[in-house]
């Protein structure tokens, strides 16, 4: 007789427990605009982790579209050839562009009447045009518009921002140097949709210029905590024309600042794949390697200071799971310097369409507003 009171409280403990646990929010309704950027790879082979789920995806390439499903087996039935039928089936809260960059603009067209949020790949867009027509649908629709850079995940980066934004090893900032990019997309072998586009100057808005100048242009505007420098010159050229026959494989962007200067080397030439950031102040340096390996020197210091990072120094490793987190509402407010907002890059556009300038008229370009 006194075993069925314990079994009730058992049972009514079990239900206290159960129905006391916070509930999970469901997963982020995400649709996928395009398959012919190579990094779609990483949106495809993501584990799932219960934070996101494809609802649909858009691409009108047929042989694209097979090759992917063959390798990463979705289900056929999440696929359309027509980005606003998509839109209208599936209904995602967000979507991540995987096509050209010209192709930003589009589907910020379609997404954002609907209240849909958007992530494209890096650069922001295609040319500043293109820019400020996004950011006044963003802002009239007020939906975010994110923009992913491989290098906002690096655990190096976060250990930047502490070390030289904190000014604890360089102090004021006078001198950055960033070096990126590779071989060349036709030496690293990429599929040949995206080296279609990569290689055309009205779907890519450039070469190497705009593929890997972005990446220096977004984080030196992130240390420069916003500010639009005052100059931009801009030394272009084709090294290898019998593969790059419209556009640049080599870019050197300098930087006027009132106080600084930056020099970005965007390139289809280097002997390896390199993203990599040096930053000197009045009293020391930081250079990170990688992802994770820093280099550190103060004055009055007799040698430098290597550092290996591990992922818990950077606060989010993933850019599908920060893009829930802003659409759930989890993080609060985006600043307008963070190295995936609107505002940021809507400098680096700013930055690479005065580069451009530059580039074609062998002059300095005076930004405006200054």
């Amino acid at each position: 007789m006194l075993r069925k009171p314990c079994c009730l409280s058992a049972l009514l403990l079990s239900s206290f427990l159960l129905h006391s646990q916070p509930l999970l929010p469901k997963p982020l309704k995400l649709a996928v605009a395009g398959m012919t950027h190579g990094h779609v790879d990483r949106i495809l082979e993501r584990p799932d982790k219960g934070d996101i789920r494809i609802v649909g995806i858009y691409e009108p390439r047929q042989e694209v579209v097979d090759r992917y499903a063959k390798e990463y087996a979705f289900r056929r039935d999440l696929v359309f050839s027509d980005l606003e039928q998509m839109l209208d089936s599936v209904k995602p809260e967000a979507v991540t562009a995987f096509g050209s960059t010209y192709d930003h603009l589009k589907v910020v067209q379609a997404c954002a009447p609907l209240g849909i949020h958007v992530m494209v790949e890096k650069p922001l867009a295609v040319s500043l045009e293109h820019a400020l027509r996004i950011e006044a649908l963003a802002k009239k629709h007020s939906i975010h518009v994110l923009t992913n850079y491989e290098t906002t995940w690096y655990p190096s980066s976060a250990a930047v921002y502490e070390l030289v934004l904190e000014q604890r090893v360089t102090g004021p900032i006078r001198k950055i140097v960033v070096h990126d990019g590779h071989s060349g997309p036709n030496e690293i072998h990429v599929n040949e949709e995206f080296l279609e586009w990569l290689t055309d100057p009205i779907r890519n808005g450039g070469g190497a210029l705009m593929d890997f100048g972005c990446y220096g242009a977004n984080l030196v505007t992130w240390l420069m905590q916003g500010a639009e420098p005052l100059t931009v010159t801009t030394i272009t050229q084709t090294i290898k024309p019998e593969i790059y026959k419209s556009v640049e494989d080599e870019a050197t962007i300098v930087l006027r600042y009132p106080q600084a200067q930056a020099i970005i080397q965007a390139s289809w030439n280097w002997p390896f794949n390199r993203k990599d950031i040096e930053i000197y102040g009045r009293i020391g340096y930081v250079h990170a390697l990688d992802g994770r390996r820093l280099r550190v020197r103060k004055e009055k210091e007799s040698e430098e200071r290597v550092q290996v990072l591990d992922d818990a120094r950077a606060p989010v490793r993933d850019p599908f799971a920060y893009l829930a987190s802003v659409v759930r509402g989890e993080v609060k407010q985006i600043s307008t310097n963070e190295l995936s907002s609107l505002g940021n890059n809507l400098v680096v556009m700013k930055i690479l369409e005065a580069a451009k300038r530059s580039a074609r008229s062998g002059q300095t370009v005076e930004l405006t507003g200054h």
